[in-house]
């Protein structure tokens, strides 16, 4: 491998300020949709007493979720020690900070009351596993920012490999914590599943290696650097591999409850009966989310990075399905008060609980996503993220 040289984005162009201003417009819709949904209260929004997470959680999820897996790029070279990837281990630690922080923003704009976070800042409940994902949460931060440091200080480079260990335990201990809200969840059929932390971890790889690939090509395509099809080519084959382990835990899971008596009805109502929750899981996440960029990435599509560039893109719209199945279709789902009796009430006890997200929530959600990209590319203007050459001779690899 050629010595990396690393470089910052230029931001003289017109392009440069043009994509920054168009991604400072969608924050900007995003900050005005969390006021109008504060000022005029969630009425506002699709979210009901049955329904209390809806659209900007499917967002926030996937951010945390995505922050996570971004950064398994990183750890590829300095825990599994494959060198290749050392170079694209400043841009993984970036990105994880910027989702991760854009993630917690829609969270916090979604409370209704954002300024009750002051209060699960000082007053904790070791019960609650969201009490010990506020300090999962904070820890990833610092310690990505630490490991963010010790790549880029020549001085404290003896340190990436320990610091990254450090990061990739704590990133697979923050996933499990996500994970673990619903698979601890026991009043919801849908979420009571101990396998919820393992499918979130497999998720959290797809997801993350899925947005590092897109902001990759096109970061690279757009600022005319030369990226190798061998590099794209072999994430693009892992990319294909972590697709396959969440198809994996998706089944198992339904399986699982198919099997328990107690979990026929809400199997069938996600599988068969489930309306749009159906349609998304079948149509949005296995075909067009799993099989599809599956059929690209192990064929000669994968061979170009515009066919691994689709298949990415696939991948987040089937993450974006199955996450939407996962936490609206589970509360969709009646609660089981009485196990083998009818239940039925004036408070809508027993029935099947309807949710259409407001504009309010999709502009939250998307405010979200374009704020970490907009922190992405503010933090490459700034700092030497990005290296110069990506060929596969720099590299020394064969495409």
């Amino acid at each position: 491998m050629h010595r990396i040289h690393y470089r910052q984005l230029a931001a003289e162009s017109t392009g440069f300020w043009g994509l920054l201003g168009g991604l400072a417009a969608i924050v900007a819709l995003g900050l005005g949709s969390a006021y109008y949904m504060e000022h005029n209260g969630h009425i506002v929004t699709g979210m009901t007493n049955q329904i209390v997470w809806g659209m900007p959680h499917v967002f926030a999820i996937f951010l945390i979720l995505g922050a996570s897996g971004v950064l398994n790029v990183a750890s590829m070279a300095s825990v599994f020690n494959k060198t290749v990837y050392k170079p694209l281990a400043r841009l993984s630690g970036l990105l994880a900070i910027t989702m991760l922080v854009a993630g917690l923003g829609v969270l916090v704009l979604d409370l209704g009351r954002p300024d009750r976070l002051i209060v699960a800042m000082t007053t904790y409940n070791f019960k609650s596993i969201f009490a010990w994902n506020i300090f999962l949460y904070t820890g990833f931060l610092a310690i990505v920012g630490a490991y963010l440091f010790v790549q880029m200080d020549r001085k404290a480079g003896f340190l990436t490999k320990p610091v990254g260990w450090v990061a990739f335990i704590w990133r697979l201990a923050l996933t499990t914590g996500t994970g673990s809200i619903f698979g601890w969840l026991v009043a919801r059929q849908a979420y009571d599943a101990a396998v919820m932390a393992p499918l979130f971890i497999a998720m959290s790889l797809s997801i993350g290696l899925a947005v590092f690939l897109i902001v990759l090509i096109l970061t690279y395509q757009w600022t005319e650097r030369p990226l190798g099809d061998g590099l794209v080519n072999r994430l693009g084959r892992l990319l294909g591999i972590f697709i396959a382990v969440v198809l994996y835990f998706v089944a198992v899971k339904h399986l699982t409850n198919l099997y328990a008596a107690e979990h026929a009805g809400v199997e069938q109502f996600i599988l068969w009966d489930g309306g749009i929750y159906t349609n998304l899981f079948w149509l949005g996440f296995v075909v067009l989310g799993s099989l599809l960029p599956m059929a690209i990435l192990f064929s000669d599509g994968g061979k170009t990075k515009y066919g691994v560039l689709l298949a990415a893109g696939l991948v987040i719209i089937g993450a974006l399905s199955e996450l939407y199945v996962i936490i609206i279709g589970g509360q969709a789902y009646p609660l089981i008060l009485f196990p083998g009796m009818e239940v039925t009430s004036s408070f809508y006890d027993g029935g099947i609980n309807d949710y259409s997200p407001s504009i309010w929530e999709i502009g939250l959600g998307l405010g979200g996503v374009a704020f970490s990209m907009l922190l992405a590319v503010i933090a490459m203007a700034a700092l030497r993220f990005l290296p110069e050459d990506l060929s596969d001779e720099a590299l020394g690899l064969e495409s």
